[in-house]
């Protein structure tokens, strides 16, 4: 039986990136291959793991303004809002601050009178709640203008630009936090790896801010996966299936990317168009059916994120390469360093 704490490494605060790397490829990047062995490189040196005739997925999922900063109508109390999903129109699910303070009946204004809402009722599982909407014109260009960027709880820091916090492919607005691997990416490399014969294949899945809850259950099995809407459509399914019949291999860019594929693929590494919500728990034992490599950020101690890149690579291997970025003083977490992934097929763990 694994642990949570089987997932642990010391991890210096001042290791953690407070502020994204300019230009965005010239992070650093460790590849760490099949066999164990790894080396140390610059991000943009990814093509040198890329083959002509692969297929490398992409989420073009984009983060929304989600942290709405208001006012408790009957007392003028500083509010925030969070948003985590939109349920219907103007019906969200969200999260609040004072929690105690904002049962359901209560109202809010942001913006001058600009936005209003009422709280509907509690969500368990998040902690949240429902939260109603109204307001004159177009709620994203009134949440454009009155939200703020959600930053990750561990970056302390203001962002200069909000379009950091986001990949340069980013289009689908729905997520309430980046899919982090994605944002090391530039046109420029994007391009490069097109014109090598990598084929460049989107796929949608909007990320929740479950994906920073903590595992809180001894047992991983015990532990209740988070919730988040995806879809792989027929063009994407067609086009990655074609690439792995020619010999082509799948390379995931972030966790995103590979819980959406993942979810989709049958037993046979055959990816099958879908869409709606996934719970999917990549962990060691489960069996990685389609994904040939990972490109990732490194994540926080004891997290999903690190459980399921122990899936790919086993989980000593996996703690003895972040005991080593450690060492190296590479970057953690959203604007830190990256990983590029060779699958390991035969794991048994």
């Amino acid at each position: 039986m694994l642990k949570t704490s089987d997932f642990d490494y010391e991890l210096p605060e001042d290791r953690i990136a407070q502020s994204p790397m300019i230009p965005r490829d010239h992070a650093r990047l460790m590849v760490c291959h099949a066999d164990g062995t790894r080396e140390d490189r610059i991000f943009y040196e990814v093509v040198r793991e890329l083959r002509p005739g692969d297929c490398m997925v992409i989420n073009e999922t984009k983060v929304i303004p989600a942290r709405l900063l208001g006012v408790k109508d009957e007392t003028g109390v500083p509010v925030e809002v969070l948003l985590l999903r939109r349920q219907e129109k103007d019906l969200w699910e969200a999260l609040v601050r004072p929690g105690r303070r904002l049962k359901p009946g209560t109202t809010c204004t942001f913006g001058d009178g600009r936005l209003h809402a009422k709280i509907m009722g509690n969500v368990p599982e998040t902690g949240g709640r429902m939260v109603q909407f109204s307001y004159d014109g177009i709620f994203e260009e009134i949440l454009d203008s009155l939200g703020e960027m959600p930053l990750p709880p561990y970056i302390h820091e203001k962002l200069e630009d909000p379009e950091q916090y986001q990949t340069v492919y980013a289009k689908a607005e729905g997520s309430a936090a980046a899919p982090t691997a994605g944002l090391h990416f530039t046109p420029e490399l994007l391009d490069q790896i097109r014109s090598m014969g990598v084929t460049i294949v989107p796929v949608l899945l909007h990320v929740g801010l479950g994906t920073f809850r903590p595992v809180k259950e001894e047992n991983i099995e015990d532990h209740k996966m988070h919730s988040e809407w995806y879809q792989v459509t027929k063009e994407a399914a067609d086009t990655i299936n074609q690439a792995k019949e020619r010999g082509g291999r799948l390379i995931c860019v972030g966790t995103t990317s590979v819980r959406t594929i993942e979810t989709v693929a049958d037993e046979k590494g055959i990816v099958h168009p879908g869409s709606g919500e996934t719970q999917i728990f990549i962990k060691p034992g489960v069996k990685i059916k389609a994904v040939d490599g990972l490109i990732t950020n490194f994540h926080l101690p004891q997290s999903t994120l690190l459980m399921l890149v122990s899936a790919f690579m086993g989980r000593e291997a996996a703690l003895e390469a972040y005991r080593d970025a450690v060492a190296k003083q590479y970057r953690f977490f959203s604007f830190g360093d990256a990983m590029y992934i060779e699958t390991r097929h035969d794991l048994k763990e």
